[in-house]
């Protein structure tokens, strides 16, 4: 410890018998305090061994110390394995003799060679004297106190107008238990990142694991996709020839065999994937992204095969804008054709030959809230959109240019939110109010509404005709699946009611296309895909979370982890599996399990504490922690605290007995900034967090305050490496190797092996390093199959797996880690 003043007037619980006048610090980070530190009290130099200038190290000063400056010698000598130092040395020769020399003729030298006596400095600029024998001609001899009296030529002090007299600001002294008996050495420099233009500055831990900046032995590939895109998305679930499940879900495409339990993905797509349809030969598909950040990430269509999963065409690159509304294939000359409609403001809607790559003609719809468009199945050159307050003919002409026919008339509030056709052509459609409208074509080629009827109340979120005349309707808002016989003037056949927990209906598809059996996969408002028939139950195929998804936590002791959304669910998921889901009465953010895995405690929106048996998913416990949002929640090692880093800024700490089922409150701690990432120490005393303008704060669970010395925290073990900021992460930061040098990281992970770490950025970037990441050079491998940010990502138990979640989409992905 360094104190202030005798007394025991600065930091610390015993008196000392003298100042100590060395101790570690940082150049960059000593600042002009008001505290009872003056001015002059201190220096921060760099000190060299002269016979072996490879030992060096910086070292803070105190030059008010009552120490003599002999003494100060011997110690720094020790500190460069010197026995015995008795001198010090500028780079020009000149001998340091007090430490008012220090203050004041040498204010602005920040280097000194130590030495014994009489030593050498290689490459000194003094010359010996012609008449003494060489010794080594390349490193003359220091001067001795003879040779210090005879004047140097182009020698002078230093002005002392523009003095750089450098002290320790209290906030930056470090504290140690006991007396201060050795010496601290900065061996490395402080690393320095700049976020959201704010320069932040973290302090090397004496001992870690040395850098290593190539790519990690292993890589990322998708094992398994869980959910589906049910809560935005219309028409995306298909079955293909070999039976699989076709569907999307963020950036990945998913292929899922029910017979094999298995999963496919094509993961070409670099961002979320808007809209997709299927060839009629049922063996390729073309989806259509929305536009990135960068060049990369344009808006696109691509048609690939869903057999090899192989990309076979890319169009629209530079043509589409902020994205792709709609996409689908022509039906009558075999999908030559395929249009796609531009989310941007003029909602353009282009025509393409795909095999060729040819433009075919475009024309500016003009309108908002476009959400869907189809070939009529009759006429190649026919094209229907429709949306809010939208339906629409194109008649595309020879010469490229189209003819447009405006069936709803505007203004209209209803909103066309799907399209079918009767086998002799007439236009099928349904809208928000619940209502099925057909329309056909008179004589002379006008269209006018054949029947009309209320089908549903409320919306009406797909139709789908089968294959002898049956329609099937399913409703958003009721929930309810009805048959209509088209050949009986759309008499209701049967109906059916999903449960509530599923959500309502997003679209139908037939469970084997062709065959009349009833059997149909229902994907759901709520991200489920379920299985069943009008005339029998329906059973979740597919669960998903049904909004914002941010709690994840991996199992201590197996491969198993758990997630909580906004949706009120929390799940217990084994890889592909999901082993149950419980829904409770609170949005919840942040999850931990107890360090024995027998409990799992959940950190809500409205700040309660939740904590559930984690063999069958019972709440056993809800607290009321505080009014805000619990944004993280972690256990110490042995599990007898749980820390809960809040919204309000504060920690809030409980005691925890009986293996994760009892607790009782200690206190909180005090704070200002929205807290996001927590991470206990090995030992139980602290915690450190991020903050939402990520700055890394550290918090004394014992003594209940804020840490305010960052250099006395640097050399503590963390349990976890949870917290996206410090020392050990950096190179995460301002990576040289990143398209985007302005990357916001939101999420991080170690492994429990210490060897690599996981992160997660805003642009929906997830990366593999090598753990330690201290620098900006480091590599990594890059996967990218989110466009919004990656909310949390995890090493599972083993550090074979990786579980990230997507935030807003509430995708859920898992990762194998194979050799590289």
């Amino acid at each position: 410890m360094w104190y202030a003043s005798p007394g025991n007037q600065g930091w610390g619980s015993k008196p000392t018998s003298r100042k100590p006048s060395i101790m570690e610090a940082d150049l960059g980070t000593l600042s002009t305090t008001s505290g009872s530190i003056k001015r002059s009290a201190g220096r921060v130099i760099r000190i060299i061994n002269n016979l072996d200038h490879s030992v060096q190290c910086r070292v803070l000063l105190n030059l008010r110390t009552s120490q003599p400056f002999e003494e100060v010698l011997e110690d720094l000598g020790q500190v460069l394995k010197i026995n015995g130092a008795k001198k010090m040395y500028t780079g020009t020769g000149q001998e340091v003799r007090s430490f008012s020399q220090l203050r004041n003729e040498f204010a602005d030298v920040d280097t000194f060679y130590l030495a014994t006596g009489t030593a050498l400095i290689a490459g000194s600029p003094i010359r010996r004297s012609r008449s003494r024998p060489s010794v080594v001609a390349a490193a003359p001899v220091l001067p001795t106190e003879d040779v210090q009296k005879v004047p140097l030529r182009g020698a002078r002090p230093r002005s002392k107008s523009r003095p750089r007299i450098l002290y320790a600001p209290e906030s930056e002294i470090l504290r140690t238990n006991g007396e201060y008996t050795m010496l601290d050495i900065m061996k490395e420099d402080p690393t320095k990142v700049t976020i959201r233009g704010l320069r932040r500055t973290f302090y090397p831990p004496a001992h870690h694991a040395p850098a290593d900046n190539t790519p990690p032995d292993k890589k990322l590939q998708l094992q398994w996709v869980h959910g589906y895109r049910g809560i935005d998305a219309r028409r995306n679930l298909w079955v293909l020839p070999s039976g699989e499940l076709l569907y999307y879900v963020a950036a990945v495409a998913i292929l899922l065999d029910r017979d094999e339990d298995a999963q496919r993905h094509y993961i070409g797509h670099t961002e979320d994937i808007m809209c997709m349809d299927i060839h009629p030969s049922r063996e390729l598909v073309a989806s259509g992204q929305k536009a990135g950040r960068d060049r990369k990430s344009q808006a696109h269509v691509r048609i690939w095969s869903t057999e090899s999963l192989q990309t076979l065409y890319v169009f629209g690159m530079g043509e589409l804008d902020m994205g792709v509304t709609a996409v689908a294939f022509s039906q009558l000359n075999g999908g030559s054709y395929i249009l796609a409609v531009d989310s941007g403001r003029e909602s353009i809607l282009s025509v393409w030959q795909w095999q060729w790559g040819h433009l075919l003609g475009k024309v500016a719809t003009l309108q908002e809230g476009l959400s869907g468009a189809a070939f009529h199945p009759l006429d190649d050159n026919l094209i229907i959109t429709h949306g809010r307050g939208h339906l629409a003919f194109w008649h595309r002409r020879k010469d490229g240019f189209f003819e447009r026919t405006d069936i709803v008339k505007q203004p209209s509030r209803s909103h066309v939110t799907s399209v079918q056709f009767e086998p002799d052509g007439d236009v099928i459609t349904a809208d928000s109010d619940g209502f099925i409208t057909i329309y056909s074509v008179d004589s002379d080629g006008a269209y006018f509404v054949r029947t009309e009827f209320e089908a549903h109340t409320k919306g009406i979120g797909c139709l789908i005709m089968l294959g002898e005349g049956t329609l099937l309707s399913g409703g958003e808002k009721d929930r309810k699946i009805a048959a209509w016989d088209s050949l009986q003037n759309y008499k209701k056949i049967a109906d059916t009611k999903l449960p509530e927990s599923a959500g309502g209906v997003r679209t139908i598809y037939p469970q084997r296309p062709g065959r009349n059996d009833g059997n149909i996969y229902v994907g759901t408002t709520r991200n489920n895909i379920l299985e069943g028939s009008l005339q029998r139950r329906f059973t979740q195929v597919v669960f998903g979370h049904g909004r914002q998804l941010w709690g994840l936590a991996a199992h201590p002791e197996d491969e198993l982890f758990a997630t909580a959304g906004h949706d009120k669910h929390i799940a217990l998921w084994r890889k592909s599996k999901l082993i149950w889901t419980i829904q409770t009465g609170y949005e919840c953010v942040s999850l931990a399990f107890h360090p024995f895995g027998t409990a799992l405690a959940a950190g809500s929106t409205e700040g309660h504490l939740l904590v559930i048996n984690c063999e069958n998913g019972a709440v056993m416990l809800t607290l009321r922690v505080c009014g805000s949002p619990i944004n993280c929640v972690a256990y110490n090692q042995v599990g007898d605290m749980i820390a809960m880093g809040s919204q309000n800024g504060s920690i809030y700490l409980f005691r925890v007995s009986r293996d994760g089922f009892s607790y009782k409150k200690v206190n909180k701690i005090r704070g200002s900034q929205p807290l996001t990432h927590l991470d206990w120490s090995m030992d139980g005393n602290f915690v450190q967090t991020v903050t939402i303008d990520f700055d890394l704060l550290f918090w004394d669970a014992k003594s209940l305050s804020p840490e305010r010395s960052p250099i006395a925290m640097k050399d503590v073990k963390w349990l976890s490496s949870n917290c996206t900021v410090g020392y050990l992460v950096a190179g995460m930061w301002s990576n040289r190797y990143y398209s985007n040098s302005n990357t916001i990281i939101t999420t991080c992970s170690r492994s429990a092996s210490q060897d690599m770490l996981i992160s997660g950025d805003a642009d929906g970037y997830i990366r593999l390093f090598r753990y330690p990441c201290m620098s900006p050079r480091a590599e990594f491998h890059e996967a990218k199959v989110y466009s919004g940010m990656v909310a949390c990502a995890r090493f599972l138990y083993g550090d074979h797996t990786i579980v990230t979640v997507g935030g807003t989409d509430a995708s859920l992905m898992v990762w194998d880690l194979i050799e590289e």
